[in-house]
């Protein structure tokens, strides 16, 4: 920017100029990624983007509006009053919905809307919040601005114009205008759909703000706390009590324009039925209830859920309509209506497994696909893989894996007549899914192996391929495929679902605050080496790619050399190793280093030859991240050791290590809070002193039970957590997995004892020293939490 040049920015009254060098402007920047820039403001340019200059750094940044999710301006002097003179009073409540999913929401002393973008002015509470918040018009759906005493000012995308004075506004007309009476017949069905077809939907956190039954501070928490369990947000507001069911369904079927449909007097077409099976029907609790337009008209509690309207397009081969019906009406509908026209009976169905997700779709397609012979001198059919059955039978079992968040998929044939057996492993359980008869077992093995390119013909050699389901007309994942030659001339499949989620940040990860804020801070450091250490499914690149998130801004250059590439992030270099042509993690990191790398990620540390690449990296001023398979923090030295490496240059480069386990969770759907009772706290006691030095200061009992209550008593009480078990859950008291983490950080005392190759038992014992909790610890504390139970942390930390 020129020497003496101007910029402006935007006032709540009146605009303000400032001139290059004259004052600083302290900003922050808020990326797409989570990723938060601090620094000075040299250029605000209408019309197209900003110029920063990052703290610690001597080049400026220039943005573009559309890479800012948000700017906010650091206050210029110190909080003593409301900004501007303003009132509480005259605060005005805001929220804004961004492109992300995301909402901005709270209290302001005014907006104001400008060509770039809306700026608001936010109620400054504390030193350090800011004056003033600028969100680019680009990373705006829509907001809604409303007066202290409830009275709607703004509600609008943000392409529309802004209400007139006295003006009714949408939201105004809901709350007088009576709700329209449920939908009960096929006309007034497609009348309500033709008008739904002409509004624009609004998101369901913005429907209840705008009907007044929320405050943007309870959808804000809400919207946190869904971060965490995955459910509906709508079912998030339920189970906070923030919200009656009722609400829910005034605020979809008038706010959004969803039809609301009476289902205990609503005629359902027997057509529709005929489309999606009970048992599907039952798992997603949906009623098909009409055709309309060769589409499904289908009725469900949550017209939000994507996902289940995604399966029911694929299962139905049609699109798919959602309507609103209330949740107990559906639960006693669904089962009366299949009733009702035949389609409840037919071949019992199997148990359901422990899961908890029906198979009795699956089943029928194989009742549908074969009989057992009738005795053992009977002739099979045989059975093809271009069947058109039994292509849908494995269409739908990968669906239904995905749906039931298996991570890996297995088949299973045996000898003779038995049957082939198929399981899935979910939360890193082995749970039974479908059982075939044996006539399946050689084209089921065919068709997975047409679906990845492998040769059929061959038997004998295992085989390694990749489904790309999308291609299938299936869901957009991915599957590494590996059959294997079992005994009889059989073969046996694996699948991994690989599924190319949004990568977690860091503060997602469960991280203790001390470990989070450890690992952070050697994020910060120019170069080194940082290794993260666990058995294989423990979560290691999913914690690796949390922290290159962190890492990932517009002035790094960052390298992955993976196997396979499972995570991707926009700004990452990823390379796919292939080590049949020569392409190990060894020559990937060696191209890398000519590659004018800052970051560099090493999938896996195998052989000595990459070790001693990834310390050389680490030590010419990059930062490398690599995994380890070890069973501790400590170990992993004596591992990399027993690689042959330098111990002063490896004690040299090594700023810290991460060994973490999963552990199922708790299911949040069910779990129940009980105090601690003596006796169990006692075995608490023992278990997390067993690892400390007999001079730490937490062996006193007194000592350690006034820790624990510090820091995670509840209501006064330690609390444990338990789960009966639900339909959520499929009866087991789990849902999902978190990690237990042990991280050793690099201190001069435990970069000595690395030099002079110590045992692990010392290293470790060093490590606690200096502020470490092991993987038992920290499971007990993750217990104490109320995320898991001590049966988990027992058999994953071997107590």
């Amino acid at each position: 920017m020129a020497p003496g040049s101007h910029f402006t920015i935007p006032g709540l009254n009146t605009d303000e100029t400032y001139r290059t060098g004259e004052r600083t402007v302290r900003v922050a920047v808020e990326g797409w990624n989570e990723r938060v820039v601090e620094g000075a403001l040299l250029d605000f340019q209408s019309g197209s983007g900003i110029k920063v200059l990052p703290d610690g750094h001597a080049k400026a940044l220039a943005l573009r509006f559309n890479q800012i999710k948000r700017l906010r301006f650091a206050p210029t002097e110190p909080v003593t009053a409301p900004a501007s003179g303003f009132a509480d009073e005259a605060l005005q409540t805001f929220a804004v919905q961004l492109r992300d999913g995301s909402v901005y929401a709270g209290h302001c002393h005014g907006c104001r809307r400008t060509p770039d973008g809306l700026w608001v002015f936010p109620k400054v509470a504390a030193e350090g919040d800011p004056q003033r918040v600028f969100i680019p018009r680009s990373a705006i759906t829509n907001y809604q601005v409303q007066r202290g005493d409830g009275g709607l000012l703004v509600d609008s995308d943000f392409g529309a114009t802004l209400w007139q004075e006295g003006e009714e506004t949408p939201v105004e007309a809901l709350r007088t205008n009576p709700p329209a009476p449920p939908v009960a017949t096929l006309d007034q069905l497609q009348e309500a759909l033709r008008r739904q077809a002409t509004l624009k939907p609004v998101p369901i956190g913005e429907a209840l703000l705008g009907l007044g039954k929320i405050t943007p501070d309870q959808l804000a928490a809400a919207l946190q706390r869904q971060k965490s369990t995955g459910t509906p947000l709508g079912q998030t507001l339920v189970e906070m009590g923030l919200i009656q069911p009722a609400d829910l369904q005034v605020a979809l079927a008038r706010k959004m324009g969803y039809p609301f449909v009476d289902v205990r007097r609503y005629p359902v077409d027997p057509a529709a039925l005929r489309l999606v099976p009970l048992a599907l029907a039952t798992r997603l609790r949906v009623l098909p209830i009409a055709l309309v337009g060769g589409a499904l008209v289908v009725a469900m509690a949550d017209p939000l859920q994507f996902k289940a309207i995604d399966e029911l397009e694929f299962t139905a081969q049609r699109k798919v309509l959602p309507v609103v019906g209330t949740a107990a009406d559906l639960q006693a509908r669904i089962g009366e209506a299949y009733r009702q026209v035949g389609l409840a009976d037919g071949p019992a169905a199997p148990e359901m497994p422990a899961g908890g997700a029906p198979e009795v779709e699956a089943w029928q397609l194989a009742a549908a696909l074969a009989v057992e012979p009738a005795g053992d001198g009977a002739e099979e059919r045989p059975i093809e893989q271009s069947d058109n059955t039994l292509v849908k039978l494995v269409n739908t079992m990968i669906v239904e894996a995905f749906h039931q968040r298996a991570s890996d998929i297995h088949i299973e044939p045996y000898p003779g007549r038995d049957k082939v057996v198929i399981r899935f492993r979910v939360d890193g359980e082995m749970r039974p899914y479908l059982e075939l008869p044996s006539s399946y077992r050689n084209a089921l093995v065919a068709r997975i192996k047409v679906m990845c390119d492998l040769d059929i013909a061959e038997r004998r050699k295992p085989q390694d391929g990749k489904i790309h389901f999308k291609r299938f007309g299936g869901l957009p994942i991915e599957l590494r495929v590996a059959t294997i030659p079992t005994a009889h001339g059989l073969e046996d499949v694996v699948m991994r679902i690989l599924q190319s989620s949004a990568t977690l940040p860091l503060h997602g990860l469960h991280l203790s605050a001390r470990n989070l804020a450890a690992i952070e801070h050697i994020l910060e450091r120019p170069y080194g080496l940082f290794l993260c250490a666990g058995p294989t499914g423990s979560g290691k690149t999913t914690t690796l790619h949390a922290a290159l998130q962190r890492l990932n801004t517009p002035n790094r250059k960052i390298w992955t050399a993976e196997d396979p590439v499972e995570i991707t992030q926009r700004g990452l270099r990823q390379i796919q190793v292939n080590p049949k042509i020569g392409w190990t993690f060894a020559n990937a990191l060696r191209a890398l280093l000519r590659a004018d790398p800052d970051v560099i990620m090493v999938g896996e540390i195998r052989d000595p030859e990459t070790a001693e690449m990834a310390i050389e990296a680490s030590l010419t001023g990059h930062f490398v991240m690599s995994t380890l398979h070890t069973n501790s923090a400590a170990e992993t030295v004596l591992r990399l050791h027993d690689l042959g490496v330098d111990p002063f240059s490896f004690a040299d480069s090594l700023q810290g290590i991460l060994a973490q386990r999963l552990v199922r969770r708790v299911c949040p759907a069910c779990v129940q809070h009980e105090p601690l009772s003596p006796a169990r706290l006692a075995e608490l006691r023992r278990d997390y002193q067993a690892q400390l030095p007999p001079d730490h200061p937490l062996r006193d009992d007194a000592a350690l039970e006034a820790h624990w209550r510090e820091h995670f008593s509840r209501d006064g009480a330690l609390m444990i957590s338990h789960a009966p078990g639900c339909a959520e859950c499929g009866q087991t008291g789990y849902r999902g997995r978190l990690a237990l983490h042990e991280l050793l950080a690099v201190t001069p005392a435990v970069r000595q004892l690395v030099q002079t190759r110590a045992q692990p038992a010392q290293i470790q014992a060093q490590g606690i020293h200096d502020g470490m909790r092991t993987l038992r610890q920290d499971g007990i504390e993750k217990v104490l939490m109320g995320l898991t139970t001590l049966a988990e942390v027992r058999a994953s930390s071997n107590l």
